[in-house]
């Protein structure tokens, strides 16, 4: 399936502008069901509703409040809140670069593909080429749907990846965590460890972690649709916890090992 572009923009870097599609880079593959009657298998739909009476209301007949006190609400207009978005804008500003990596990962929120745009394909790999070869991620600001987004740019295999960042009062770094007590490793418990740490190490592939309940769900699907019987599942049976850690590495290391022989 071609991938469509959701926006279109324009890498600002000084007086260097590449223009890009934005496409995104995750496809979501969770199954949606509807609502329906139960007498009739009528789609049944929500609707809004007083609290106090349980009477409908008409979405033309809502406001947006916000509840500065149990009961009291400030009220906004459309046009209120439509005054404090930012301007429209194609523009992706390049804010700064950054060593490549040194934005942690709870920073980040979903990513996206840049692909260059109709002529804008020299300067598209120039930029990428730069970026790979100088070890560097560009933090990008740009404004979509109404609202101000900030990013990391990335080259990733010739292209273009940029992750949104979520903003800095949402993120808890590890520096609000409280540390863990320095404790000594025992000495057999360190070497098991990094037995175990080697035996786990390899080339990362995703097939291999595929998301087993939707995957269910839709046998499951399949199998009414047809008139069939739903496919039996057999489950593995829950194993007695280790006495000890040295006990937990060990049993883990035998298992790294077989799966990595297999």
């Amino acid at each position: 399936m071609t991938a469509r572009a959701l926006w279109k923009g324009v890498i600002v870097l000084g007086k260097t502008r590449v223009p890009v599609r934005l496409l995104s880079a995750v496809r979501e593959r969770d199954v949606h069901f509807r609502l329906l009657h139960e007498k009739d298998r009528a789609p049944v739909r929500q609707s809004m509703v007083r609290r106090d009476t349980g009477e409908g209301v008409p979405r033309d007949q809502t406001r947006k409040g916000y509840e500065v006190e149990p009961g009291i609400f400030v009220i906004f207009d459309k046009e209120e809140l439509d005054a404090l978005e930012p301007s429209e804008s194609r523009d992706i500003e390049v804010a700064q670069l950054v060593p490549r990596g040194s934005v942690g990962s709870y920073w980040y929120e979903r990513p996206y593909w840049l692909a260059a745009d109709t002529g804008g394909a020299a300067d598209y790999a120039a930029l990428a080429a730069a970026l790979e070869k100088d070890g560097h991620d560009a933090v990008v600001t740009w404004v979509m749907r109404g609202q101000k987004r900030v990013g990391v740019l990335r080259p990733r295999a010739g292209m273009l990846l940029v992750g949104t960042l979520r903003p800095a009062d949402e993120v808890v770094s590890p520096e609000k965590l409280e540390a863990p007590e320095a404790q000594e490793p025992d000495a057999k418990e360190l070497r098991l460890a990094e037995q175990l740490v080697s035996a786990l190490e390899g080339r990362f592939e995703p097939e291999k972690y595929r998301e087993a309940y939707q995957d269910r769900v839709r046998q499951l699907i399949e199998a009414k649709a047809r008139g069939r019987k739903p496919p039996r599942r057999a489950f593995p049976r829950q194993r007695r916890p280790p006495a000890s850690l040295t006990s937990a590495l060990e049993a883990s290391l035998r298992s790294a090992k077989g799966k990595k022989s297999a």
